[in-house]
């Protein structure tokens, strides 16, 4: 399984891309393929503070139900109202229209794992 060389992961599977002091936020495709289909995605509310680390939603699919943890500390700026409707477009694409939260912060980013260090993590767990 290839990941995005561009973005930031976690060791939770969630993706994250700094524009700016705006990090976007989604889970990885890994994430979705363990999960399966996705049929409801519990965000914050804008303007909610969030701590890198810490759970800050769920994401429920047919399998389970599982948290989604911040990869940075900050306040959330957007939220992907779209999956509210069609909380399969984290299926469909995780990388593009399936993002989760728009955080205003990038302070823990640089600490984040690159794709290299993702790809052995996510080698280790299969």
């Amino acid at each position: 399984m290839d990941f995005p060389e561009d973005l930031r992961y976690t060791k939770d599977h969630e993706w994250a891309r700094k524009e700016g002091d705006v990090v976007t936020v989604g889970v990885t495709g890994f994430a979705v393929e363990q999960l399966g289909d996705i049929t409801l995605v519990d965000l914050p509310g804008v303007g909610d503070e969030v701590t890198a680390g810490e759970a800050f939603g769920t994401i429920e699919s047919v399998k389970s139900v599982s948290d989604l943890y911040a990869p940075v500390s900050g306040k959330v700026a957007a939220i992907n109202e779209a999956l509210e409707d069609k909380p399969e477009l984290v299926n469909e694409a995780p990388y593009g229209d399936g993002w989760l939260v728009r955080i205003e912060g990038s302070g823990e980013y640089d600490a984040l794992m690159d794709g290299a260090a993702y790809t052995a993590l996510v080698a280790e767990q299969q």
